[in-house]
């Protein structure tokens, strides 16, 4: 069957998934049972989000043509992910939000997709959207395609405009048009044939891996060169040039959401390989009489680092199902079997040091953990330092922010005070400033929470990677400081009613507390020991009415990202299936205080 392979790479939010999910209905590869919701965000967390946290492919088939399609992540901590994809595909959808235009991941994608020779087709999204300009942002494009180097054939990129939500593509703002296949016809005209040949030696990519229960880890590949079959021997080349000889257990192709066994692996196709537990992104797969394996993939360097430990606090196992250091350590190591983007190593007394790109994705696994049972703490995120030529680098952020002109003035100053540098500020309609800002990774953390509040709720915030930097020193704590249980037991309203004229509280009454719990933020920049089980004492003098009306403000509700944006270098985050709370990590009042003066 003819073949075509394209990704579709975009800035979080501006409708790749909805565009794919219609690409399979209309193209009507989906059966009509499968016709439902988002197809491509499947897990959970995806559809909670509504962003795309994994890469995945798919196929549709139309006018008998099988067309292999990669939906990639738009967050900046999964731009690894997206650059490997791009290496696997001979053309790409860059969608773009006609409103919103260029936004930092947009660069990002856009500067590897033009590095490697594609000739994207550009699709602006939303055109029904207030604000929606499609000669601005086309300019846009063409001026960000020019600033990175394109070629003069890369400039005269195709546009199609498009409403992914109501399965909408025309050429023109003026067609009629009711359906996406003008955006099909496109991408069959646009997107070259896979090169290679059946008759070549085999020489075949993984890009990405997955874990089956019944067979193992899974590479899905792209085949570069030659055909294989299921029960062929092949040679798995590893990045250091180690070769292993093993069979095709089986053979998987994609159609729609379903994975069907097939026989026989063609050039030019994605297909998903088992029997070789030893594979990692980036490995070659071979065979015939020369063996000659593909560059390995270069994969992106983890930015952060947290530590997660089993957890040891006076309510420690009542909650989680798995607890022990050995049940985190094998979480973590089937983790890793298919996350190529982090990595962890095990330090003393059942910690384990984990890196990743950003809060993000390590919030995700964290998340995923408890869902799943675990209970553990997790620490701070710190940026990972590196030294080059004997100094001390950090990892910086191109940093974009539209935010109501009348809150800009606050936002640069807290940003100027993070060491953020503003490189441009523009006007955009509805009296909205974009700034663009390079600053240090360790800036941001914690900062969306702030931003947020800032802005009244009406700013957005998106960055991608930059570059690593000389070291720009340290920062500042957080402003305000913690609101800390004296006692073990459970809360009461009357004590908290006192206490919360002190600060914002993060528990309600009748909920279980310990000694060196955060129970709250205090409004000062201090910390404060407070007894939040402390009851009414009893007598036997009848209270007046007005003295039995306790009013409490409702206790600010902690989730798993917003408790770790808060936490300062002395807290951890203690998570079960059911709670999630704040600590100090030494829970003693007097030897916290001890350790205060000494560091003074």
């Amino acid at each position: 069957m003819d073949i075509r392979n394209i990704a579709v790479i975009a800035h979080v939010d501006h409708g790749k998934t909805t565009l794919v999910d219609e690409l399979l209905k209309q193209s009507g590869t989906l059966k009509e049972k499968d016709d439902v919701g988002r197809v491509m965000d499947s897990n959970d967390l995806e559809k909670e989000r509504g962003i795309t946290i994994l890469a995945k492919n798919t196929a549709i088939v139309y006018k008998d043509v099988k067309i292999n399609i990669i939906d990639t992540p738009g967050h900046a901590d999964f731009g690894g992910e997206v650059e490997r994809v791009l290496k696997m595909v001979d053309n790409v959808l860059l969608l773009v939000d006609a409103s919103e235009g260029v936004m930092p991941q947009t660069k990002f994608v856009v500067k590897k997709a033009l590095e490697l020779g594609h000739k994207p087709i550009v699709v602006l999204n939303k055109i029904d959207k207030i604000g929606a300009d499609v000669d601005k942002a086309t300019d846009e494009l063409f001026d960000l395609f020019d600033a990175l180097g394109a070629t003069d054939e890369q400039l005269d990129f195709t546009t199609v405009l498009a409403i992914a939500k109501q399965g909408i593509a025309k050429m023109k703002i003026d067609d009629e048009s009711d359906n996406i296949m003008p955006l099909l016809d496109t991408i069959l005209e646009l997107t070259p044939k896979p090169k290679g040949s059946s008759e070549n030696n085999l020489q075949a990519q993984a890009f990405n891996l997955s874990w089956d229960n019944f067979v193992g880890k899974m590479a899905i590949v792209r085949v570069f060169n030659g055909t294989f079959n299921i029960g062929d021997s092949l040679t798995l080349v590893k990045a250091d040039g180690k070769q292993i000889t093993k069979r095709v257990s089986k053979l998987i192709g994609f159609i729609g959401v379903e994975r069907t066994e097939i026989k026989q692996a063609n050039f030019g196709d994605i297909v998903a390989i088992a029997g070789f537990d030893e594979v990692d992104v980036g490995d070659s797969f071979c065979a015939g009489d020369e063996i000659t394996p593909l560059e390995p993939l270069a994969l992106e360097e983890p930015t952060l680092s947290v530590t997660f430990a089993v957890n040891d606090s006076p309510l420690a196992g009542q909650e989680g199902k798995f607890v022990t250091s050995n049940k985190i350590k094998e979480r973590l190591e089937d983790e890793m079997k298919t996350n190529i983007a982090m990595s962890y190593e095990q330090g003393d007394e059942g910690n384990f040091t984990v890196r990743g790109r950003g809060e993000l994705q390590i919030g995700i696994l964290a998340e995923n953990m408890r869902r799943e049972g675990f209970e553990f703490s997790i620490s701070r995120p710190q940026v990972i330092i590196k030294e080059i030529d004997g100094v001390k680098h950090e990892p910086y952020e191109a940093l974009v922010i539209d935010v109501p002109t009348e809150h800009s003035g606050s936002v640069i100053q807290s940003l100027g005070e993070k060491k953020g540098i503003v490189q441009n500020m523009i006007t955009l309609p509805g009296d909205v400033t974009r700034l663009e800002l390079e600053i240090p990774s360790k800036s941001l953390i914690g900062y969306r929470s702030e931003f947020l509040t800032q802005t009244k709720g009406e700013g957005v915030m998106s960055f991608s990677f930059l570059e690593y930097r000389p070291f720009s020193g340290s920062l500042n704590s957080r402003a305000n400081g913690a609101l800390i249980s004296t006692e073990n037991g459970e809360t009461s309203g009357y004590s908290l009613f006192s206490i919360q004229e002190r600060g914002d509280l993060f528990v309600g009454p009748g909920e279980k507390v310990y000694c060196g719990m955060v129970i709250g933020e205090h409004s000062r920049a201090n910390d404060l020991d407070v007894n939040p089980i402390k009851g009414k004492q009893l007598s036997n003098v009848r209270s007046s009415g007005a003295d039995d009306a306790i009013k409490l403000v409702p206790p600010r509700e902690l989730n798993l990202d917003k408790a770790l944006e808060w936490i300062d270098g002395d807290e951890i985050v203690e998570v079960t299936p059911t709670s999630i709370r704040i600590r100090k990590i030494e829970l003693d009042a007097n030897k916290r205080k001890r350790a205060a003066k000494k560091n003074k």
